[in-house]
């Protein structure tokens, strides 16, 4: 028997937990017409196959008709939701571990012009920011009817075999009626009396178990502290954790501190990338102290020492590594094997859950198999035949390639400029918020020497360099170089961003920066600029801020430039850069119209994305078999590349990432792992 906390079983109720990991509820966004199907299935399957304890499936699957999804959210509310949940838990039962579902009714956490165009409910009028919908204050038939809703829908859970459901109460209808900043009702559930507040929550338990019986599991996740001017505080926080155990009517509390109304306290609730780990563990200990019940939590635990002490030290029964297993999957079966150090780390990019808020699917942003379990391989299967592949360049897709092709059993030469490898992530890891970034390169740079890759530095690549390794298949993975043209010229008079963050260009005093690309460079450009004492105005042409980063990992950053007083003009675009005295003028105009205006300042830097490093590419071209040209339909059905335009071609020739075109890191791997896992 291991003596590892981790790997210790935990007894709920009458269920017995295997280990002491668990996926915490939240909704991949992989649902059809509301349902878990066959990509939901496989998502949870590859976790339970691997070790896993629980997966708590769905962030917020829905109990009524008036409820629409905000992010594609499972919908509990249909009985046809019964089979496709059978058919996920049973298949994840098959593998040893347990299955629960969250349960919930978003209240004003949704838009009114959704689903069947019903108004939101909540128990007081106000807008909810993230999705701006003024919900219509809940009438006692109302209150009847979400009664029933919920307990009809925990029926069906039981009915479809899982283990138990989970009541959410953080930011969505339940909790509405907990805070005071939240209630305006008055009577039997509002007002100041907690007793009245809470009310609604014990109508809906008692509901549940008048359908469900005393046996099945039932717990709830719920904030224990708002931590927000008028929200429940934490001391009315315990007061409601004490309430709950008193019931009886609930078997596990999961503990959230926060509120999840505006993208920046989402992001306090769910760390993101250069935030602190774990930062609400203590405090869901304190519940636990508190009460005895069974605790569950998760919030940026991320690495498996933090997981362990949670567990030995008293602090949790369950341990939530939700992003961690988005990352990998197989954590559990690493412990195992006493292999932790080849887990694939959670970087806390929230490129998962950004996706979500933003109305697109979970992928994470260095394992693009997560999320494509039906088409793309977490373990790479040996080729028939080794091969010998040269990559040229080592930053992610580059890195990629080389480590799916060693793993198919290929001999991997890897040509590289730099003298260490990072490409573009080298660059961006430079700032302390961005660090955990070279995770991405240092796990596959390890995987990659474990399996004999050869890595061959400070070699700038030519033609006759490639050839002379006498390649079966070269993939071009050089990226790309800043771009820095400029529409009515002026390009001699700026600097890009990659210059400032770099350290090739000294920070200006009065500095405009042009962002066309909407991604992190202008972000972190501005902050490199305002820390040492420049006045900074990031112009952009888009009607949002950085656009490509998106909410939660943008919340870091403009709270970090509003602090710096940097100043952001959405709207406008940089049109040309002229000498006016000992100053550069820039001359802005807009989409919008014939307006311009100017800026006198000493350094213009400009974010405008990257232009193709590719003249490697086109030099080996004639060489090749294929003569670079992919045939999209194999890539896509992940079967063998096999054009061929010259048959006396030595090589199949291949380019990925933004040595095709600027797109992102995400972009970059999946490129390589689509490409090499059929060569």
């Amino acid at each position: 028997m291991s003596t590892d906390p981790l790997l210790q079983p935990f007894r709920l109720k009458h269920l017995e937990l295997r280990n002491r990991l668990m996926i915490s509820a939240h909704e991949p966004s992989y649902a059809e017409d509301g349902m878990p199907k066959e990509r939901y299935r496989a998502y949870h399957v590859e976790r339970a196959r691997a070790g896993l304890a629980l997966t708590m499936t769905a962030g917020s699957a829905l109990v009524s008709r008036d409820s629409p999804p905000a992010f594609n959210n499972i919908l509990a509310w249909k009985d046809e939701v019964v089979g496709w949940m059978k058919g996920l838990t049973d298949a994840c039962h098959d593998e040893g571990c347990a299955v629960m579902i969250q349960l919930t009714h978003l209240g004003r956490r949704t838009r009114w012009d959704r689903g069947d165009w019903l108004p939101t409910v909540s128990a007081g009028p106000e807008r909810e920011p993230a999705h701006r919908a003024f919900p219509k204050v809940v009438e006692d038939w109302d209150i009847e009817r979400l009664t029933e809703d919920y307990a009809a829908a925990a029926e069906r859970m039981q009915a479809a075999g899982l283990d138990g459901i989970e009541i959410e109460s953080y930011g969505h209808l339940m909790d509405a009626f907990w805070s005071p900043r939240l209630n305006a009702l008055d009577g039997p559930y509002g007002g100041p009396d907690l007793e009245n507040r809470m009310r609604f929550t014990f109508d809906v338990l008692r509901a549940i178990r008048a359908r469900v019986g005393q046996q099945f599991i039932v717990g709830m996740r719920y904030s224990a502290d708002e931590s927000v001017a008028g929200g429940i505080t934490r001391d009315e926080g315990l007061e409601i954790s004490r309430r709950l155990r008193d019931s009886g009517l609930v078997d596990f509390l999961n503990v959230i501190r926060g509120h999840i109304d505006t993208d920046a306290g989402l992001t306090d609730v769910i760390p993101v990338q250069g935030m602190a780990s774990a930062p609400h563990l203590d405090f869901a200990g304190e519940v636990r102290a508190e009460t005895r019940l069974p605790t569950f939590h998760a919030a940026k635990i991320q690495d498996i020492a933090t997981a362990r002490h949670a567990v030995a030290s008293g602090k949790l029964d369950m341990v939530g590594m939700t992003r961690a297993h988005i990352a990998d999957p197989h954590i559990v079966e690493k412990i195992r094997a006493g292999t932790e150090d080849r887990i694939r780390p959670c970087v806390g990019a929230n490129y998962c859950l950004d996706r979500i808020y933003q109305g697109g699917a979970a992928l994470c942003l260095h394992n693009p198999a997560t999320g494509r379990e039906l088409s793309e391989p977490h373990r790479i299967a040996p080729a028939g035949v080794s091969r010998r592949v040269v990559v040229i360049g080592a930053g992610p897709g580059g890195l990629e390639a080389a480590r799916v092709a060693a793993a198919r059993g290929h001999e991997v030469t890897v040509h590289e400029a730099a003298s260490d490898p990072g490409g573009q992530i080298r660059l961006t890891a430079r700032t302390r918020r961005r660090s955990e970034m070279m995770q991405i390169v240092d796990w596959r740079v390890a995987e990659c020497e474990r399996m004999g890759v050869q890595f061959r530095f400070n070699s700038f690549a030519e033609a006759d360099t490639v050839t002379e390794d006498a390649p079966d298949v070269v993939i071009v993975a050089t990226g790309g170089l800043a771009h820095a043209e400029l529409p009515a010229g002026g390009d001699e008079l700026v600097v890009t961003a990659w210059d400032i963050l770099s350290g090739d260009a000294a920070p200006g005093r009065e500095v405009l920066i042009w962002d066309d690309a909407g991604d992190y460079a202008a972000l972190q450009a501005a902050e490199a600029l305002a820390e040492a004492g420049a006045r900074v105005e990031l112009v952009t042409r888009d009607t949002q801020l950085s656009s490509e980063v998106m909410a939660m990992s943008l919340t870091p950053a403009l709270r970090k430039l509003q602090a710096l007083d940097v100043t952001v003009t959405l709207g406008w675009r940089l049109d040309a850069v002229g000498r006016e005295g000992n100053a550069l003028r820039a001359t802005l105009g807009t989409d919008y119209g014939p307006a311009t205006r100017t800026r006198d300042v000493d350094q213009v830097v400009v974010n405008q994305g990257t232009r193709p490093l590719d003249e490697i590419y086109f030099d080996l071209r004639p060489a090749s078999r294929n003569h670079g040209a992919v045939d999209h339909e194999a890539l896509v059905a992940g079967h063998a590349q096999d054009i061929v335009r010259n048959p006396d071609g030595a090589f199949s020739l291949f380019r990925i990432g933004d040595a095709v075109a600027a797109r992102n890191t995400h972009a970059a791997i999946y490129d390589a792992l689509r490409l090499m896992k059929a060569i």
